[in-house]
């Protein structure tokens, strides 16, 4: 008699949460890149996309390695302060880990790196919450943009339309968002119809470091006493 799938049993560490182990592996591969590379680097992000950024950490494969995730562990792999620090210095770089920040550790040369990273720009639709950056009014009229099958679909996010003989009509001029509001769900759905792009994802370089060299690319963040040498 065959066994019921109840009785069957169940390998724990394909549910189990990551924990401890990948902190560790994490650890130990920060670790490992500060004794491979060249340099490493810490930048800030903003309005991230994860498959943007999977296409530029791709490009520099061959040279490079990234690191984002937990500021708290990557710390930790680096050295807090001078007395624990895994290479000369390098607690300068776990203390500029807060918010938004990743590590990048290359052999690149570093005007190569600066170039790669200013000049690196993806558009893409704002989200929820974003800020608009740019008033979007649409007046009172035929919406030809938008197919009748549509109408249902904008009346539910608060527009006031109805069909005129098969096409949309706004009934009155519409506000989509504000400049310098946040975009609500309903406002973000309606730019994502309309093809308008307000989210920028950007890299920001803060520092660089190697053994024998460190350098800060912005001011000396209130308090810290990280500074260039």
């Amino acid at each position: 008699m065959p066994k019921s799938k109840r009785d069957r049993p169940v390998t724990l560490s394909k549910t189990r949460k990551k924990g401890r182990g990948h902190k560790e592996a994490i650890v130990n591969a920060i670790r490992d890149a500060a004794e491979t590379y060249s340099w490493a680097y810490v930048f800030s992000f903003e309005n991230m996309r994860n498959l943007k950024f999977k296409e530029f950490r791709e490009r520099l494969k061959s040279s490079s390695r990234f690191f984002l995730g937990s500021n708290k562990v990557m710390q930790v792999a680096l050295g807090r302060s001078a007395a624990d620090e895994i290479r000369p210095n390098i607690y300068k770089v776990s203390k500029l880990l807060h918010g938004n920040t990743g590590l990048c550790f290359t052999n690149m040369p570093k005007e190569d790196v600066e170039r790669l990273f200013n000049e690196y720009e993806e558009y893409d639709f704002a989200r929820t919450g974003s800020t608009a950056t740019e008033k979007v009014e649409l007046k009172e009229g035929p919406l030809e943009q938008f197919t009748h099958e549509m109408e249902p679909f904008l009346r539910k996010q608060g527009m006031p339309v109805r069909l005129s003989k098969g096409v949309v009509e706004l009934l009155s001029d519409f506000v989509v968002c504000e400049e310098g509001k946040p975009l609500s769900p309903e406002s973000a759905r309606i730019l994502r119809l309309l093809g308008t792009q307000m989210a920028t994802f950007r890299l920001h370089l803060i520092c660089r470091w190697s053994p024998e060299e460190f350098e800060l690319y912005i001011e000396r963040p209130e308090d810290s006493d990280v500074e260039s040498a």
